[in-house]
């Protein structure tokens, strides 16, 4: 069964972020930092159970992302047994092919795969995610004003890994420091269900 789960990022770009539009728009500054993170509830790779599990990736790319030479590093949720890490880090290292291997070109330099204690909790509109002492963020879907039904607003026909149609969110707090890749996040993206086949 390919991973399903819950998704959540935050990003350096003030909202909306150019880069989610497409990723050959320039970011709102020189560059765009961005934490990705994979919240596994079921799933298995090449037959390896990765259920429970969670990975971020942290990137640190060029103001048009398209250009490549992205400086990428990889935490692995630090209850994933030896077997389990190998198998998340060639998936979201884009090894496997897959959703992550159409981005794998991009990638310039691969800063590690570390493993640490990995939090995220999802409260109703509320993401927040801690990763050890690098990563502490919370990002909160946004309800548009005068939306009755509370729904928050969705981006359709992205471009991006998790899928093409993603809720927008902005960061409430953020202290990110990963990989010698330091920002605050400001925008966000979060999926309340996501699913590919590696």
């Amino acid at each position: 069964m390919e991973p399903q789960g819950q998704y959540v990022e935050t990003c350096s770009c003030e909202l909306m972020c150019p880069c989610n539009l497409s990723l050959d728009h320039g970011a709102t500054y020189d560059f765009c930092r961005v934490t990705l993170v994979f919240d596994i509830r079921e799933g298995e790779i090449d037959g390896t159970d990765i259920a429970g599990l969670t990975v971020a990736l942290i990137a640190d790319t060029p103001k048009v992302m398209t250009e490549g030479n992205w400086r990428l590093g990889v935490f692995i949720d630090d209850r994933a047994s030896d077997g389990q890490a190998e198998k998340l880090g060639q998936m979201f290292g884009g090894q496997l092919g897959g959703p992550m291997a159409a981005l794998a070109p991009l990638v310039g330099e691969m800063l590690g795969i570390e493993r640490a204690p990995i939090g995220v909790r999802h409260d109703g509109l509320r993401h927040s995610v801690r990763i050890g002492d690098a990563i502490d963020f919370e990002i909160e879907d946004i309800v548009p004003f005068g939306v009755e039904t509370g729904e928050p607003v969705r981006f359709n026909g992205m471009f991006h890994p998790v899928g093409s149609d993603l809720t927008m969110a902005e960061a409430k707090r953020s202290q990110i420091n990963g990989f010698g890749i330091a920002y605050e996040g400001k925008t966000g993206l979060s999926k309340s269900e996501f699913s590919w086949a590696a």
